[in-house]
C-alpha cells in the first residue's frame, strides 16, 4: 500500500521541504564560495495597518531552527501585530536558506487560524466554544488547527490524536451517524445506548435534529434521559436551517415550560463570528469548524534586509534591521533597531534562538492569556 502524501518531519528539519529555487540558490552560492552574514525578517505588512492578527506557529519554527548556526528574535506566541517584522534571523545565509518555505508555512497557516479563533472568541466572550474544524484539513496538521483554536481562546476541540500531542482531552459526544445506526423513530434508543455506554465523565449532550423537528427531538431527549441530560446540540445544516435563532428560542421556551432550565443549548454547523454574536444570548455554547480550520493564511514573506551589516532590500521592502514596539496607547510601531524606540514602548522582538539553541519556553495557556490581554490592549476588531 502506498504511503500517505505526508512530508516526514525529518525532511522538514533537514531543509528538504523547500522550493526548488532555494536548492538552486544554495548550489550557486556554494559554487561561488559566497555565504554572506545576513539579517532577514518575516513580515506581512511593512508598516502598521490597524488590522491586527495573532502570531502563531512559533514553537514549530523554533524546532526547525534548533541546532542551526543562527540567532533568531521573534514576537511571543499569541502576540498581536499589524505590520513590521514578526521574526528576525541573523547568521550565515546558507545555514537557513533552505528553511524559508517550511518556516513561512508554519507561521502563515497557524497565524491565520489563531486570528480567526480569536475573532470567534471575541464575538462570544462568555460562551463555551469548541473547535470542530480538524475534519476540513489534512490529518497531519490537525494538531496545528486545535492548538491555534486554543491559542485564540477556544475552550476545547474534537480531535483525539491532536489531544494526545497537545496533552489535552478531546471533546465530543455523538454524530448523526450514531443516531441513524439505530434507525428512524428510535432516537430514544440511541440516546439511552449512548448514556449506558460512555464514561460518567462524558457530558450527556444529545444531538437533536436527525429526523424530526428540533423541538420534538429535544423534548423526547429530555424525557428519555431525564435529569442525566446535560445539553442538547442543534446542528441543522444551512440548507434546512431556516431562522436558527427562532428555532433556538422556541427550543428554550419549550424546555423551560417543562421545568428543564437545567438543559443547555449547544449549536454547531457553519458558524462564524456574526452567527455567534447573533446567537450568544440564546445558546450556551458553540462548535466552530471551518471558520478556523479554513482560515486564509497570513501572507508572510521572508526578506533579507541587511548583508554583512549594511542595509539591503529588494524594491518595496524596508531595508535595515528593525524592532517593533507596543506603545502605552496600544499602538504597534516599527523602528530601526539601532534607533531609540517610542517612549514607554515595549520591544516585542525577543530572543528565540541564540547560537543555534532554543532559549524560550512555550506555554499554551500563557500564550492564550497573552492573546486575550493584547486583544484588549489594541482594541482588536473581531469582525472578519
Amino acid at each position: 500500500m502506498a504511503a500517505f502524501d505526508i512530508v516526514p518531519p525529518e525532511t522538514i528539519r533537514e531543509g528538504g521541504a523547500t522550493d526548488a529555487y532555494f536548492e538552486r540558490t544554495v548550489e550557486t552560492l556554494e559554487h561561488a564560495d559566497r555565504n554572506p552574514h545576513v539579517t532577514a525578517e518575516v513580515t506581512a505588512d511593512q508598516f502598521p495597518t490597524g488590522a491586527f492578527e495573532a502570531f502563531a506557529g512559533i514553537e514549530d519554527a523554533a524546532q526547525l531552527f534548533d541546532g542551526r548556526n543562527i540567532d533568531v528574535d521573534a514576537l511571543a506566541e499569541g502576540q498581536l501585530f499589524d505590520g513590521g517584522p514578526v521574526m528576525r534571523i541573523e547568521g550565515p545565509y546558507l545555514d537557513f536558506a533552505r528553511l524559508e518555505t517550511a518556516l513561512l508555512g508554519f507561521l502563515s497557516q497557524a497565524s491565520g487560524m489563531a486570528t480567526n479563533a480569536l475573532r470567534a472568541r471575541r464575538a462570544a466572550p462568555e460562551s463555551m466554544i469548541v473547535s470542530f474544524g480538524a475534519r476540513h484539513v489534512h490529518p497531519s496538521i490537525a494538531a496545528v488547527v486545535e492548538r491555534s483554536a486554543l491559542l485564540g481562546g477556544f475552550d476545547g476541540f474534537s480531535h483525539v490524536a491532536a489531544g494526545e500531542l497537545l496533552g489535552r482531552d478531546a471533546s465530543g459526544t455523538m454524530p448523526h451517524a450514531l443516531v441513524i445506526c439505530f434507525g428512524e423513530g428510535n432516537q430514544e434508543v440511541a440516546w439511552r445506548a449512548f448514556d449506558d455506554a460512555v464514561a460518567e465523565s462524558v457530558p450527556r449532550i444529545a444531538l437533536c435534529d436527525t429526523y424530526s423537528d428540533e423541538v420534538d427531538e429535544v423534548l423526547r431527549a429530555a424525557d428519555a434521559l431525564d435529569d442525566r441530560l446535560d445539553s442538547v446540540r442543534i446542528d441543522t445544516t444551512s440548507s434546512r436551517r431556516g431562522d436558527i435563532r427562532h428555532i433556538l428560542r422556541e427550543v428554550r421556551w419549550e424546555l423551560d415550560a417543562r421545568g428543564r432550565e437545567d438543559v443547555d443549548l449547544f449549536v454547531s454547523g457553519g458558524l462564524g463570528p456574526a452567527d455567534l454574536r447573533e446567537l450568544r444570548d440564546v445558546a450556551t455554547g458553540f462548535g466552530v469548524g471551518g471558520y478556523v480550520s479554513n482560515a486564509d493564511p497570513v501572507d508572510f514573506a521572508l526578506d533579507i534586509v541587511a548583508v554583512d551589516g549594511e542595509p539591503a532590500a529588494k524594491r518595496g521592502k524596508l531595508s535595515g534591521k528593525k524592532q517593533v514596539y507596543r506603545t502605552a496607547e496600544g499602538g504597534h510601531e516599527v523602528a530601526l533597531a539601532d534607533r531609540e524606540g517610542p517612549a514607554e514602548g515595549d520591544a516585542l522582538l525577543k530572543p528565540l534562538i541564540r547560537d543555534g539553541e532554543v532559549v524560550r519556553e512555550f506555554d499554551l495557556d500563557v500564550a492564550t492569556d497573552r492573546a486575550r490581554e493584547d486583544a484588549d490592549r489594541v482594541d482588536f476588531d473581531a469582525t472578519p
